[in-house]
């Protein structure tokens, strides 16, 4: 498939007050880069400040190791490509045929508070390309408005729950619950068991419930470039 793919990545590594490191979650590149790679799409990847972006070290913990982290961690391609994210701002919309958002805590902070992301998502869902996000990456969404409305208001959308915040016990920490702004934003939010891959279609939007669910919001991805 003749296609080229814009991931965007958090440039954000400080989790709130705690004095603790956040970043992305590793399982939420690796799995979907893959999904996609291995079909024959092109894959760039930007994040706000360029550069390396920071990885959640939660998310490097070997509990959370997966097939498609591990071949992460052995490919140089791919890490060469993660130290060089182009920074956002030089990004062209015209250049690519869809943009993914992997999750972890840190898009809450920066990505979810940036007016360019804002006005990426914008143009590529105007354009009529396909927007995914997964995890806590829908909560990049919190500000995006296309004439005056909500981009998720009355869409069908999912993204990180309530409880599965309060099962990592930073409910109290994040700027704001994934689960409760997409519902306040006018989406209609459905969810699974948590931590159970779910992702919702609606249109050109794609949402992914958690780290879970990072391959099959690809999979939708791929289904829509097709």
């Amino acid at each position: 498939m003749n296609k080229k793919v814009l991931f965007v990545l958090t440039s954000h590594d400080e989790l709130g007050n705690t004095g603790l490191k956040t970043g992305f979650w590793s399982e939420e590149l690796a799995a979907p880069y893959y999904a996609l790679a291995d079909k024959g799409i092109d894959i760039v990847l930007a994040s706000p400040k360029g550069g390396q972006p920071p990885i959640d070290p939660k998310s490097e913990d070997p509990s959370f190791q997966t097939e498609t982290t591990k071949r992460m961690d052995k490919d140089t391609a791919l890490l060469a490509k993660l130290k060089n994210t182009i920074p956002l701002t030089d990004i062209i919309m015209d250049d690519y045929d869809a943009v993914f958002y992997p999750g972890g805590h840190g898009p809450l902070w920066d990505l979810a508070e940036s007016a360019t992301s804002q006005q990426l998502i914008i143009e590529f869902y105007t354009a009529k390309k396909p927007v995914a996000f997964v995890c806590h990456a829908p909560g990049v969404l919190k500000d995006v408005k296309i004439n005056g409305e909500y981009l998720v208001n009355g869409k069908n959308v999912t993204g990180f729950t309530n409880t599965e915040e309060e099962a990592v016990q930073l409910t109290n920490v994040v700027p704001f619950l994934v689960e409760d702004m997409l519902i306040k934003n006018g989406g209609y939010y459905s969810k699974i068991a948590d931590w159970s891959p779910y992702a919702v279609v609606d249109g050109l939007l794609i949402t992914g419930q958690n780290p879970a669910s990072s391959e099959k919001v690809a999979e939708e991805l791929l289904k829509l470039l097709a």
